[in-house]
């Protein structure tokens, strides 16, 4: 996807020293990646998935205070040219700030831009999560606004999905910035209030809030059709696919489970993608909870 250079005046990022302190993520703080790291050790390490699942689960129900961030402050500028992917993270910030901007303008609704926090190969603070490592993934904390990315993540996901394609690595922080687009409109609030009356319908709701977001990356990625490169869809049809609960199910020796999926099957995954990149309109991605 050929994304246009980051503007410094139209993001907003910090970078984290990887210090530890605090607890572990709270029970909102995490994203797409938990079930991408566990097939990661599936692939890599020869860990059962469903197990490393269970592991970064229990995680996410610990309580956590507060933590902000002890790095050393930088300016965008140096935050965005770290490394490659810094430099595309940025990139992709800039050009997914200015595309749902434009859409909640349109529809009348305050817009708060997320912060972009990148570390690498270590432990982050966040704002209002806790503490995490590496090993979570990328996540989004609501508390803080915050995406939070380890660059060496994509490193193990281009291991990991059998592409070192950009738009796999593009997909993951626009799913992120998907979670936050459930924040500002109030959908996350919602589904955590419906989880907690009605427990049994907890993994439904979550499922459809993970294709949702997965819906809104299609979405920014559709309004930005004119940027993508032959094979980009392919690509992140792929990482969809590679990361579906029936499919970490599948590798990790056991039967498919719907009852226990967090985050939809592969198929499930690769449908919201597509819906989101052949929508006509901001409100396509609603669909998930008018089924539910």
């Amino acid at each position: 996807m050929r994304l246009g250079p980051f503007d410094t005046s139209r993001i907003n990022v910090r970078s984290s020293d990887g210090g530890g302190g605090g607890g572990g993520l709270g029970p909102r703080g995490i994203g797409c990646g938990t079930l991408v790291i566990a097939l990661i050790g599936a692939v890599v390490f020869g860990l059962d998935p469903m197990q490393t699942i269970g592991v970064l689960q229990g995680v996410q129900q610990q309580t956590a205070p507060a933590q902000s961030g002890s790095g050393k402050e930088l300016s965008a500028q140096e935050v965005c040219t770290q490394n490659e992917y810094a430099t595309e993270a940025c990139n992709a910030l800039t050009s997914l700030d200015a595309t749902w901007s434009t859409a909640f303008q349109r529809a009348g609704i305050p817009f708060e831009q997320p912060v972009l926090d990148l570390y690498r190969n270590g432990r982050v603070n966040t704002g209002g999560c806790g503490s995490a490592t590496s090993a979570v993934g990328p996540f989004y904390c609501p508390a803080d606004k915050g995406i939070y990315i380890d660059t060496s993540f994509y490193d193990q996901l281009a291991q990991m999905s059998g592409t070192g394609g950009d738009f796999a690595r593009l997909y993951v922080i626009a799913h992120e910035y998907g979670h936050h687009i459930q924040n500002l409109t109030g959908i996350s609030d919602q589904v955590r209030k419906a989880q907690r009356s009605n427990p049994a319908a907890a993994n439904r709701l979550q499922v459809a809030m993970e294709l949702q977001a997965d819906c809104y990356a299609g979405l920014w990625a559709g309004k930005n059709r004119n940027l993508i490169e032959a094979g980009d869809l392919e690509e992140g049809l792929k990482a969809a696919s590679a990361i579906g609960d029936d499919t970490l199910q599948r590798n990790a020796g056991q039967g498919v489970n719907p009852e226990s999926f967090t985050h939809g099957s592969s198929r499930q995954r690769m449908q919201a993608l597509r819906l989101g990149l052949e929508a006509n309109d901001d409100t396509a991605c609603d669909v998930f909870f008018e089924r539910g």
